[in-house]
């Protein structure tokens, strides 16, 4: 796909990008599909998809309780359990508001742990990143962010978000096409307040927001996440692909500027392939 050179006029060091359909297809490819790249808070949905096969192994419900008085797994996985941003403190009562929180994931981690009995990081590889083949990402530290991973492992991961192979597809879609606590407002980190501010558990959905970091000719139903590191994964379902895209380079104005043009040239290129 010509569209992926885009990201050769970028201002960063390194970086790799693909487009991957639902049958595992590579659509296109470019940049060093090998190079180990942090993920910041891409991160998260790894560890949301290992909570969810958490859950449907019956090692833990959606609903226990979890972090705050009155908050659930699921809070922490919507960013809805009243946990500040980076500190374990508590600042709103669950489902009041959509408050991002790293230190909510920090929580479900460690819940997590407990539940399985097995550390967080080694269930993670063990449920998720085994059974995908994604062998070149690790885990060292914080649930939230602290995942470090290659183009080529993080495509398997983006088709099984659209053919899930690991999870019933109910739950995939319970997570990524459903909004949770509906019409709560938040603060989309980098883009400012948004009513609402919608997310599924543990990916973000794009539904109406604006600014937002995807593209102007995105879907509604368009969902993934963002990372700190210059990072992002998104699939669009009603485009029927998804898209990766890793960077050496802190999430700033650059990354505000490139990357929606980036995602509209990538849709407007496979729509004309298809």
């Amino acid at each position: 796909m010509n569209s992926l050179a885009m990201i050769e006029s970028w201002p960063v060091s390194t970086a790799a990008a693909a487009v991957v359909r639902a049958d595992g297809t590579v659509l296109g490819s470019h940049g060093p599909a090998e190079h180990r790249f942090a993920l910041a808070s891409v991160t998260k949905p790894l560890t949301a998809y290992a909570a969810l096969v958490a859950y449907e192994e019956g090692a833990v419900d959606l609903d226990e309780p979890a972090g705050p008085e009155g908050s659930t797994i699921r809070h922490l996985l919507a960013h809805t359990s009243g946990l500040a941003f980076d500190e374990h403190r508590v600042t709103g009562r669950p489902g009041e508001r959509r408050l991002y929180s790293n230190a909510g994931f920090e929580v479900l981690g460690d819940h997590l742990t407990k539940a399985t009995e097995i550390p967080f990081a080694e269930y993670l590889h063990q449920a998720v990143l085994e059974p995908l083949g994604m062998t070149a990402t690790t885990l060292d530290g914080s649930p939230a962010a602290a995942g470090v991973s290659t183009l080529a492992d993080l495509v398997r991961f983006a088709a099984e978000l659209q053919a899930p192979r690991l999870l019933d597809p109910r739950t995939v879609a319970e997570a990524t096409l459903t909004v949770q606590y509906p019409g709560t407002k938040g603060v989309l980190p980098g883009y400012g307040h948004q009513s609402p501010n919608d997310w599924g558990l543990g990916f973000e959905i794009r539904d109406g927001k604006s600014p937002h970091w995807t593209g102007t000719s995105s879907s509604p139903r368009t969902f993934g996440h963002f990372g700190q590191a210059g990072t992002f994964l998104w699939v669009d379902p009603d485009a029927g692909l998804a898209c990766v895209a890793l960077a050496d380079r802190q999430f700033g104005p650059w990354a505000t500027e490139v990357w929606p043009p980036f995602t509209d040239a990538v849709l407007a290129e496979a729509s004309a392939q298809s």
